[in-house]
């Protein structure tokens, strides 16, 4: 019974901190994708990036990237706190 109660608080110590990243790393594609995309694109325009308009960057390109470094930087975060429970 002890057991069982000591892997139910690692488990839920585990989804605790997956869904802390979660909630971080989805306000930040928010932010690039569609605030920074849509809602300030006219804003951003006045700035160029590469020869573009910076808001047309963001809605095409920039959020793709920033798509991948989201997965790249979950994916690290996950590998480590696997690897602290692993320890335990």
């Amino acid at each position: 019974m002890l057991a069982q109660a000591a892997e139910r608080a690692e488990v839920a110590r585990y989804w605790s901190a997956n869904l802390a990243i979660l909630g971080v790393l989805l306000v930040t594609w928010f932010t690039v994708s569609v605030a920074l995309g849509i809602l300030w694109v006219q804003p951003l325009n006045r700035l160029r990036m590469g020869g573009f308009p910076l808001g047309f960057w963001f809605a095409h390109q920039g959020s793709i990237y920033a798509f991948i470094v989201l997965i790249l930087v979950y994916a690290r975060y996950m590998d480590r706190i696997e690897a602290r429970l692993r320890k335990r």
